[in-house]
């Protein structure tokens, strides 16, 4: 009798959990119609969620940030169409799209307006228009710093603050071969790296730094700041050595203090304050070859950029306004060919060969004798648009 009381009373209690764990489940169920991974993404804060939230912001933001390369430009004065042919080399050629950051002085705001609003390839290319701004207590000071403008650059990484990473490049500046394969550099960035440009010089007996600076600066030959591949992000965070104090210093808190001692002792303006800064924290500078910042120098006393002779120029730097006169018609052949271009005309009949029938013209001065090196990449980048194009059929 007690063993059959035992058992009954060992069912009941039995039954009574499960009765309540019944309940408890229905408690929690989802609502009718609505099924359990919409109600789990409601309730981040279960087991498991906010780990899988934030891998998919995560994937997200890092796919979003690959698909599109950010590429900024100052221009004032006269810069307008060399701008503009500037941004059609990197239309041309590159895979990704692009989004230009052009910070110009406000009355050619519209110019820039009517001219690229007729560019092709909607969707691959965006552009944003920025005035010039400078720090309001020592605008007048930055703004006349070598070239009108010219230092816009330094102040990038405080204006433009949810862009990570950034190519900038001088309006003389003409991409020939895509964007993408310079933009690939970030990836080739050490943990200390924060930006990337090439040297002032690849002979130190022409170099301008090693023989007349009278400030520090990066390396034997100092460094051009024409073409800078910047990781924005690693710059806002990074605190620099320097010469002034020794309390390391962000980007915002160096720039001035870095302008009042040197205002004196330097020539090219904001391309001298990078060369001091870099030389000061020289392991933050990955140092790209020569063919990526190709000037007149490489060539106008015999070729010197051992690179491009054997792969070709890969952006090409038309500095000292040589697009523009008669002192090197190489580079301003390449420049010529460019802005008269027409999207969507092939580009052998219409851009390469016309160009070089040009560069042999030019073969009585020292940059004419190497022309090849200017069109062996053109010759290659064409080519590879056009197996792009046929494997996207």
């Amino acid at each position: 009798m007690r063993r059959t009381a035992r058992v009954a009373l060992l069912c009941l209690g039995c039954g009574l959990c499960s009765l309540l764990y019944g309940c408890s489940q229905l408690a929690l169920s989802p609502e009718p119609g609505r099924g359990g991974r919409e109600r789990q993404a409601r309730h981040p804060a279960a087991p498991g969620a906010r780990r899988q939230a934030a891998a998919g912001r995560y994937n997200y933001m890092k796919t979003r940030s690959s698909e599109k390369m950010h590429l900024a430009v100052v221009a004032c004065g006269e810069r307008l169409e060399e701008t503009v042919t500037m941004m059609r080399s990197a239309i041309i050629f590159s895979i990704k799209p692009l989004q230009f950051h052009i910070f110009a002085e406000d009355q050619l705001h519209e110019r820039f307006k009517d001219i690229l609003d007729d560019f092709p390839y909607e969707g691959k290319v965006n552009y944003t228009l920025y005035p010039i701004t400078f720090p309001t207590e020592s605008a007048a000071e930055w703004k006349k710093l070598f070239k009108p403008c010219a230092s816009q650059r330094l102040f990038l990484p405080l204006i433009l603050k949810n862009v990570d990473s950034l190519l900038y490049v001088d309006t003389d500046i003409l991409f020939l071969r895509p964007v993408d394969d310079i933009w690939s550099f970030l990836g080739k960035f050490n943990s200390t790296q924060i930006a990337a440009m090439a040297p002032e010089h690849e002979e130190p007996r022409i170099g301008w730094y090693n023989r007349f600076a009278r400030h520090p600066y990066y390396g034997v030959t100092g460094i051009n700041s024409g073409v800078m591949l910047m990781n924005m992000t690693r710059i806002r965070r990074k605190y620099f050595k320097n010469d002034m104090t020794s309390v390391r210093l962000q980007w915002g808190e160096i720039l001035m203090p870095l302008l009042k001692k040197y205002k004196l002792n330097i020539t090219w303006g904001d391309q001298d304050l990078l060369n001091i800064m870099f030389f000061h924290n020289p392991e933050s500078l990955y140092v790209f070859p020569c063919q990526w910042n190709y000037r007149p120098d490489h060539c106008i006393y015999g070729s010197n950029c051992k690179e491009a002779e054997e792969e070709g120029i890969f952006i090409l730097h038309g500095n000292r306004g040589v697009y523009h006169d008669d002192k090197q018609p190489t580079f301003r052949a390449v420049y010529e060919a460019i802005k008269n271009y027409s999207f969507g005309d092939e580009l052998v009949h219409s851009l390469l060969q016309p160009l070089e029938l040009e560069l042999r013209k030019t073969m009585h001065t020292y940059c004419g004798k190497v022309y090849e090196v200017f069109i062996k990449q053109l010759t290659k980048s064409i080519r590879d648009l056009h197996a792009r194009r046929s494997r996207g059929r």
